[in-house]
């Protein structure tokens, strides 16, 4: 079992792994907290809160085992047309009813594997305010446990020049279960549920991330 979709390629995505586990610590000041928290083994479903395109990369590097991420449509041109279904990502026509992609997704989780939402649907300001069905449905159909992880720092400041180095933070949060069920009130109700979690990480490592700043601020300033 390679843990990804037909037609992928595994040891394509092993080696953008292994060069993602490590080119990552050079273009930034990178802390990772908790990856210690990501299960080795068994059905896993990712959601991450999303302010830039590099977040996914980023986290492709740092999971440790083969992932597929549920991608937008609109990122399947040029040249990723090719290469994303050969690195074992899915795409998700936004506002479609199509749910093959999600059918694929559990498929996936039901043999072991590990998939990779961004339940916002888009880049933004990674507060989680809103969040889709699209994880909640994959992790009841499947039974597989939800890891949060919280990214911060991908985002450039609108107005500010690109960053030397700046400074990344990845926080991994606890995984948990939902309930099973097939009601849309239960769909709801644990949508709101991994939405809220969620955004509680995000805040926690934004009090992270300021507290450090404050540590190292000079006095009086």
């Amino acid at each position: 079992m390679t843990g990804l979709p037909e037609g992928a390629w595994p040891w394509l995505q092993d080696f953008a792994r292994w060069i993602g586990t490590w080119c990552f610590f050079v273009g930034y000041r990178l802390h990772v907290r908790h990856q210690e928290r990501i299960p080795v083994r068994g059905p896993v479903v990712v959601v991450a809160n999303h302010t830039a395109m590099v977040d996914g990369p980023l986290l492709y590097g740092m999971l440790g085992r083969r992932s597929t991420f549920l991608i937008k449509q609109e990122m399947f041109r040029g040249p990723f047309v090719w290469l994303l279904p050969r690195l074992g990502h899915l795409a998700v026509r936004r506002g479609a009813r199509d749910r093959t992609p999600l059918l694929v997704a559990a498929q996936l989780l039901r043999s072991g594997g590990m998939v990779v939402v961004f339940p916002e649907g888009t880049r933004g300001e990674g507060n989680v305010t809103n969040a889709h069905h699209g994880a909640t449905w994959i992790a009841r159909a499947s039974g597989a446990v939800l890891l949060p992880v919280a990214v911060r720092g991908t985002r450039r400041p609108a107005g500010r020049r690109r960053r030397f180095r700046p400074r990344v933070d990845l926080l991994f949060g606890e995984p948990f279960a939902i309930a099973p069920g097939e009601s849309r009130e239960g769909l709801a109700a644990a949508t709101e549920d991994i939405r809220t979690r969620l955004a509680a990480l995000v805040a926690e490592l934004d009090a992270i991330r300021g507290g450090d700043q404050a540590a190292v601020r000079p006095e009086g300033t």
